[in-house]
């Protein structure tokens, strides 16, 4: 409410001046601008709020005036009426007047009287009989102030008007006093609304945050809760509002007391117990405090640790990149296992791929992957021959706080958690040690993990995918291998043909490798000379895949150079030469007769030496699976 101390007097001389200078006659009875009834809806719709907010303190003084033969007058920022309430003998001769909705109330359109006055000096003001700039209104008293928003600017005007020897003092201090509450209820109204407008946006954002949320009071119960947090715990808010954290988090006073004492919790596992289960989560909490530093509450942060996981594996590289469209192949062999492998992508048994080094074994495990269910979840690869046997456990189950010196707070995922839902790809499982072999035994049977110096069974469900060079039946009969995991790995076995069995696909594989090698180098596509290609067909590429991509990589870089490509390829096929001649010669040392009876006793005493295995003794003897079967047939060997 504005104040101003200017003259009673000449305020009512200098608004007489005013209102001879708008022409209004001392004569007029009726207000000169009033609004059709048509116009009366959209002045009520304009002024709805102070109309709303007005009439609740309005009703509070007429209740108090009733019966003293006074009325009350509302205007908007213009002085037209809004409302009008009071005794029903004096607002019938403020009808006579015409002193009803929509009239104007301004020194412009009936002269001066409190309701324009106070408008046009912005300031209460009391008018009182021969004041009036009319005679028609020398009956009257009026007491008006001015109504202003938060802003200062004026919305309206509150008036009280009776009979002129009803004049008095006081009459003006009450429509102060209501216009203040007026205003003050403005205020409280706009601040509550700035205050819901951002609770809305700070809702808003909660809501549109993909982990879960909870605010604490200062004695741990649950003030509030956004809907990520209700659908982890499969719940709704009403279930949780003013429980204790307690009851679904255990370990929550010992959490509290480490926030009390200032330390920060960011990002560290902890078990919430949901409708009597456990669940991990990975969880934050920030203290609130009040400006004296106090504190007065909390906020807990908590995100699915699958989600973690999967996040952890798309930014580390444990996610599966190839799919069977990436495996180049036109060979029939490769056709059946390409085919098989799609049949079986998405079986939860486990698959062993056996083949010699650098077949491509990791690349079809991925692209089963990719082919299953599970591809949205991680593909995670681990090189069991890679890692030190002490670290294996851990890499392999992880381990939980002060498990051993070093082990950080909260624990670390091992490979099986972070590939739950997804697959774990088990590289050359035969140099797995024996001990290990039994946990993962124990595991794959069971279906749940331990954390080293953990006693918590977590459950995992994983996909496992292995693979091997080496003959496994081989390594169980020399007791490198435990037979139980054997056949428990090798539900759905693949064999991976080496390249030597697949020649239809060297020259699509030269192709290609041509291609990428060029695009990483960023060097043109050489021109391979007929003799050098031919060569490259006819090689046994002992490496595989491997060495043709590495072979393939020296002469991007070379620019196709003959002559050193030559004396490189003549070294590795004498090299490569050596080597069989070196393994044939261990199949037997006194192979001397006949050519047939040579490659007879070769077959027989191949066979007889690594157990019947097929596709051993057809890579030692350098000839397919079929050729092997083939002569075996020639020769009436059986197994």
């Amino acid at each position: 409410m504005k104040s101003n101390n200017k003259n009673h007097e000449e305020i009512i001389k200098k608004s007489h001046e005013r209102s001879n200078k708008y022409g209004i006659e001392t004569d007029r009875i009726y207000p000169k601008k009033i609004l059709t009834k048509e116009e009366i809806p959209l002045l009520m719709k304009k002024n709805r709020d102070l109309i709303r907010i007005a009439s609740p303190f309005i009703k509070i003084l007429y209740d108090f005036l009733e019966g003293s033969g006074f009325f009350i007058v509302l205007t908007d920022n213009e002085g037209c009426i809004l409302s009008t309430i009071g005794d029903k003998d004096i607002l019938a001769a403020a009808k006579e007047l015409n002193m009803v909705v929509g009239a104007y109330m301004d020194e412009n359109s009936i002269g001066t009287n409190a309701m324009g006055t106070a408008i046009k000096e912005d300031m209460p003001i009391q008018i009182s009989a021969k004041e009036h700039f009319i005679t028609a209104y020398h009956r009257w008293t009026c007491s008006a102030a001015p109504i202003h928003n938060t802003k200062g600017e004026i919305i309206g005007t509150l008036n009280l008007t009776g009979n002129s020897h009803l004049v008095h003092p006081h009459t003006l201090g009450l429509v102060v006093a209501a216009v203040r509450s007026i205003e003050n209820q403005i205020k409280s109204e706009e601040a509550n609304n700035k205050l819901m407008e951002t609770y809305q946006y700070l809702n808003t954002i909660i809501e549109s945050i993909n982990f879960g949320i909870i605010a604490l009071s200062k004695n741990g119960f649950i003030k509030n809760i956004n809907e990520s947090a209700c659908s982890m715990f499969n719940c709704i808010k009403e279930d949780l509002m003013e429980k204790p954290i307690e009851e679904i988090l255990p370990k929550w006073q010992e959490i509290n007391k480490r926030i009390l004492s200032g330390e920060k919790i960011i990002d560290e596992e902890i078990y919430f117990k949901i409708k009597g289960k456990s669940q991990k989560y990975i969880i934050s909490l920030h203290s609130i405090q009040d400006e004296k530093g106090c504190i007065i509450g909390s906020v807990l942060s908590f995100k699915n640790i699958q989600n973690v996981y999967n996040l952890i594996n798309k930014y580390t590289g444990m996610k599966a990149r190839y799919t069977f469209d990436d495996i180049i192949y036109k060979s029939n062999n490769m056709k059946k296992i390409i085919e098989y492998s799609k049949s079986i992508s998405d079986s939860p048994s486990t698959i062993l791929i056996t083949g010699e080094s650098g077949t491509g074994k990791e690349i079809l495990a991925q692209a089963i992957h990719n082919n299953s269910s599970r591809r949205d979840f991680g593909f995670v690869a681990i090189n069991c021959g890679a890692i030190p046997e002490n670290l294996i456990e851990s890499e392999l189950f992880g381990y939980d706080e002060g498990a051993f010196t070093g082990a950080k707070r909260g624990g670390n995922p091992g490979k099986f958690e972070l590939a739950n839902g997804g697959t774990l790809f088990l590289d050359e499982i035969a140099e797995m040690p024996l001990d290990m072999q039994v946990k993962l035994l124990r595991v794959l049977q069971e279906g749940c993990i331990t954390r080293i110096g953990g006693n918590k069974y977590i459950d995992v469900d994983v996909r496992i995918i292995a693979a091997t060079n080496k003959n496994l039946l081989q390594e169980v009969k020399e007791g490198r291998f435990r037979e139980d995991l054997y056949y428990r790995i090798s539900v759905i076995p693949i064999v991976l043909p080496p390249l030597r069995e697949r020649r239809e696909d060297i020259p699509l594989l030269i192709e290609h490798f041509l291609k990428t090698k060029s695009i990483k180098l960023r060097k043109p596509i050489p021109k391979l000379s007929t003799i050098l290609y031919d060569k490259m067909l006819s090689y046994n590429w002992l490496g595989n895949i491997r060495e043709l991509e590495n072979f393939i990589e020296s002469a991007v870089n070379f620019g196709g150079n003959i002559e050193f490509l030559m004396n490189k390829f003549e070294n590795l096929n004498t090299q490569n030469q050596n080597t069989q001649i070196s393994k044939y010669n261990t199949i037997s040392d006194d192979l001397i007769g006949p050519l047939d009876e040579i490659e007879k006793r070769a077959i027989i005493s191949c066979l007889k030496k690594y157990d019947n295995n097929i596709s051993k003794c057809a890579k030692i003897l350098n000839i397919s699976r079929n050729t092997l079967y083939l002569k075996m047939k020639k020769y009436n060997i059986t197994i």
